[in-house]
């Protein structure tokens, strides 16, 4: 007696079930949830010194160096918070002797602190002194910080040093208003306007924006 081994082979979906009946993992119970309306901007910003600087850079200074004017002399900052994801310097001799530039992190206010470490580099010929430094991981001066006096780090470098500084802004929804440490002059109600690193306006700064017009 021959046995039939050949097994009947089930062809498509079973009658009697459609395609996607559970559809229980597809409810919405409610409106998915929003992130903050708040402008969030990460920016790489280029300063150059125009003197030999050796000056503490504030997260006011830092905070300040986006601003919109109220009035011809008063401003406010565009952004209320700001984190540093790292400051890049390239500094070269005009004289051929050695030059040296040096960041450091180096505030020690609670809520503030930097990571004390001296990132350095000393030109040597033709080559440029080079640094880039990221604040350690866990220190304050690398997480969003609001405007105040605390410093952000510190710099001592060489005129015509060129720093770059990536950072990301932050604006708050809270209504709050910032205004600038430093007066403006001449500006229109309303502009964004840039300034020197330092916190100071373009003719007096000794570190300003490089590659925009509308300074302040």
């Amino acid at each position: 007696m021959l046995r039939n081994n050949n097994k009947t082979k089930r062809r498509g979906p079973v009658k009697g079930r459609r395609n996607g009946a559970n559809r229980g993992d597809q409810i919405i119970p409610h409106p998915p949830q929003l992130p903050s309306y708040g402008i969030t901007r990460d920016a790489r910003m280029r300063f150059q010194t125009n003197a030999a600087v050796s000056v503490a850079v504030t997260f006011q200074n830092l905070l300040d160096t986006v601003l919109t004017a109220a009035s011809a002399t008063s401003g406010f900052d565009l952004y209320d918070g700001v984190r540093i994801n790292s400051i890049e310097v390239w500094a070269a001799s005009v004289t051929g002797a050695p030059v040296t530039a040096i960041v450091v992190y180096s505030g020690e206010t609670i809520g503030a602190q930097g990571d004390q470490k001296t990132h350095t580099d000393t030109s040597m010929g033709i080559e440029p002194a080079h640094v880039k430094a990221r604040p350690d991981r866990m220190t304050q001066a690398g997480q969003f910080q609001a405007s105040s006096a605390d410093t952000a780090f510190a710099l001592n470098l060489p005129s015509g040093a060129v720093i770059d500084v990536s950072c990301s802004f932050r604006q708050s929804v809270s209504g709050q208003a910032v205004a600038t440490q430093n007066v403006l002059v001449g500006a229109t109600p309303g502009a964004i306007y840039y300034r020197g690193l330092d916190g100071k306006t373009d003719s007096l700064t000794s570190i300003p924006v490089q590659g925009v017009f509308a300074t302040q």
